[in-house]
């Protein structure tokens, strides 16, 4: 179980939960798994990891159905059962950094950023983020990025420039990411981050299963980060 420190609502449907958490080793592009009820709903709920920083976990999470409704209503001092983390996450990189993010998909992209300029002081971290209607959290990437370009209601794979120096990692809606893989010159390294309904996390159900260059593999432990390669045809 863990308690919540904060469970604040940023626009509506959009909310940032803060937990405190004690464990070590949470990598960028992480997930839990949480649960604040008994049966119903009958699975917990996949959560990519917004930031982390020792005693605190935060997600950032969009209220889509009964399970993120549930979580809404949370407080200050209630707990929750977290399982994880879970997955893969983002790789290591010597390069420059580009993040591209649509809606939601740019919760795991901060942890990134910022785990990524901590690491590397002089190299560059530069963000795309695109939005349907309001931004939101777009004052922390600019407060860490060296460059942030912001889209409401257009397509954000139309500003991307891109060089030679940076590798590229991307999550949102999948035909954004689609659009980010065929973009981005064959030279540049591109990784995406996969989303799937998940049972367990641990890839014991198979329900995450995805088809890849390699044969099926699995969201949750195989991923939910792979090359654009793998997943996509490019």
């Amino acid at each position: 179980m863990a308690l919540i420190l904060e469970n604040q609502e940023l626009q509506p449907g959009i909310m940032k939960m803060t937990l405190a958490y004690q464990e070590k080793n949470v990598r960028p592009g992480q997930f839990f798994m949480l649960r604040a009820w008994d049966k119903d709903p009958l699975l917990s709920r996949p959560i990519s990891v917004y930031d982390y920083q020792p005693g605190k976990l935060s997600f950032l999470y969009q209220v889509v159905g009964k399970g993120t409704a549930i979580l809404k209503e949370l407080r200050s001092g209630n707990e929750l059962e977290i399982q994880g983390p879970y997955g893969n996450g983002f790789p290591q990189i010597d390069t420059d950094l580009l993040i591209i993010g649509g809606g939601i998909g740019i919760a795991p992209l901060f942890y990134l950023a910022r785990d990524f300029k901590t690491k590397n002081p002089h190299k560059k971290c530069r963000a795309y983020l695109g939005f349907r209607d309001n931004p939101y959290v777009t004052e922390a990437f600019e407060a860490i990025c060296d460059e942030v370009v912001i889209n409401v209601g257009g397509i954000i794979t139309d500003d991307v420039k891109t060089n030679n120096s940076e590798t590229v990692m991307t999550c949102g809606p999948e035909i954004m990411m689609k659009a980010v893989s065929k973009i981005i010159p064959d030279s540049t390294n591109v990784y995406v981050s996969l989303e799937a309904h998940m049972a367990c996390g641990i890839g014991a159900c198979l329900g995450c299963s995805c088809q890849t260059k390699n044969g099926n593999k699995k969201v949750c432990k195989d991923g939910p980060v792979f090359l654009r390669e793998e997943v996509f045809d490019v």
